[in-house]
């Protein structure tokens, strides 16, 4: 019966999607001659899931292997898969992505792990003939990312990051009619900001790591702590060993948004302020306080974040805020408004989908409001296999956001200015500063080999 609902449920629910899908996972499926697309996931934790089964719902596509460092985590994402796939099949389950990888027999491969196990995954799935979908920020350090999309480049292959905003459709809406429309006039001031209080406060001791989760596999490449139960699962970011902060976490989603919208590449320097202001007691070890400003000619675009106390606006506490000659324009995951110095406001909110996807609605932990999100970009994804061009957030995009993101930090932790070249061979250079450029790949931890742009 749940089959035959589900069948009723996409019948009813893409008559009216874009051309690409047609009438739904069979019209996908009719493109490649009835051929599935097989599909892998590396990390299966929350975000993974998220991914995943937003790619479940818009293509019949097989998911025939999951891999995870820790083994129940990887059974529940299994089970859970099997209940959503329509061949009701459980995937293969892998604990290290090599072997999964090995096969060579997968389309695409999804990749949700932490950020410090973004580049090596990413880069040895396009070596074996795969697309890929890999979350944002692209890399830790900024020599890794650019290998990233040398990589690409060489292997031809898709790869869509996860800054979805720009598969976000209220946003899709204010870039077209009224940033594109010209309401705002000439933009010269953007603010970009994030009020969240997640910024871990714990104070756990250090620990044994758990019998089901392989600690040493999970480090990787990263210095190897002592294991702390902050880490895993989520909790991760709080270090910037696995990540790059807040910075590294949000700013990356609204600075990428901004330059999308404005049609902005690299700054023509970056730098930043800010440090641990106000919690000190915590094991954490990046920053609750920073701002961050990447310049470019006649406008700058201002990151603020801060992990304690309130937002200016309650109803935009994490957002970019467009100043033009004509107005301002504030943007949000959850809605978007339009002040004109003249005329009617605008405001818009973000459409959940829940009717046509009710799965959404009992789904763990899934955000509801970012769930089109995902389905438009993978759509868009899909859409590249075939035709082989370059989707809305290529990897080389994401590099852009990631990388700008990268020096962002580490221009607040060195107090330089980054003049970046990102036209000097193998990765750049920050102009005038051999120090600088140093910082720009760190170091790797035996016997992982930090990826080289010029030989991957």
């Amino acid at each position: 019966m749940r089959l035959i609902m589900l069948r009723r449920h996409f019948l009813q629910t893409t008559a009216a999607a874009a051309p690409f899908i047609l009438s739904g996972r069979s019209a996908f499926a009719d493109e490649f001659g009835g051929m599935k697309k097989r599909v892998g996931l590396i990390g299966t934790g929350w975000y993974g899931k998220a991914d995943l089964l937003r790619l479940v719902q818009v293509a019949p596509v097989e998911v025939v292997s999951l891999c995870d460092v820790d083994s129940v985590m990887l059974k529940e994402a299994g089970d859970l898969t099997a209940s959503r796939q329509l061949s009701k099949k459980i995937p293969r389950l892998y604990q290290d992505y090599r072997e999964m990888l090995k096969e060579k027999d997968l389309d695409i491969v999804l990749i949700a792990t932490p950020d410090h196990w973004h580049a090596l995954p990413m880069i040895d799935a396009v070596k074996a003939g795969a697309d890929v979908y890999v979350q944002k920020p692209t890399g830790v350090d900024v020599v890794e990312s650019a290998a990233m999309v040398a990589a690409a480049r060489k292997y031809g292959r898709v790869v869509q990051v996860g800054t979805q905003r720009r598969s976000t459709p209220h946003l899709i809406e204010a870039m077209n009619d009224i940033v594109k429309a010209g309401k705002l006039g000439k933009i010269s001031h953007v603010e970009m900001c994030c009020y969240y209080h997640m910024r871990s406060r714990r104070t756990d001791a250090d620990t044994t790591p758990p019998a089901h989760l392989d600690y040493d596999l999970w480090t990787g490449p990263a210095p190897l702590r002592p294991y702390n139960p902050i880490v895993h699962p989520r909790s991760w970011r709080a270090f910037m060993e696995y990540g790059n902060g807040i910075v590294g976490d949000m700013c990356v989603h609204m600075f990428d948004m901004v330059r999308w919208m404005l049609d902005l590449g690299w700054p023509k320097h970056i730098s930043s302020e800010g440090g641990i202001f106000m919690d000190k007691a915590s094991r954490a070890n990046i920053t609750d306080t920073q701002t961050a400003t990447f310049a470019y000619d006649d406008l700058n675009l201002v990151w603020t974040h801060r992990a304690w106390g309130s937002a200016p606006d309650s109803k935009y506490p994490w957002a970019a805020v467009l100043y033009g000659e004509k107005g301002t324009l504030k943007l949000s995951v959850n809605s978007y408004d339009f002040i004109p110095a003249k005329g009617e406001a605008i405001h818009r909110d973000c459409v959940m989908e829940l009717d046509q996807y009710p799965e959404d609605q009992t789904e763990k932990d899934l955000e509801k409001h970012v769930a089109p999100a995902i389905r438009g970009h993978m759509k868009d994804l899909l859409r590249n296999t075939v035709t082989r061009g370059k989707p809305v957030a290529d990897i080389e995009q994401g590099h852009i956001s990631s990388a700008s993101c990268i020096m962002a930090n580490l221009a607040q932790q060195t107090g330089r200015t980054f003049h970046y070249d990102p036209n000097a061979a193998p990765a750049g250079v920050v102009k005038d500063d051999a120090a600088a450029t140093a910082l720009l790949a760190r170091p790797y931890r035996a016997p992982w080999v930090h990826p080289d742009p010029a030989a991957v």
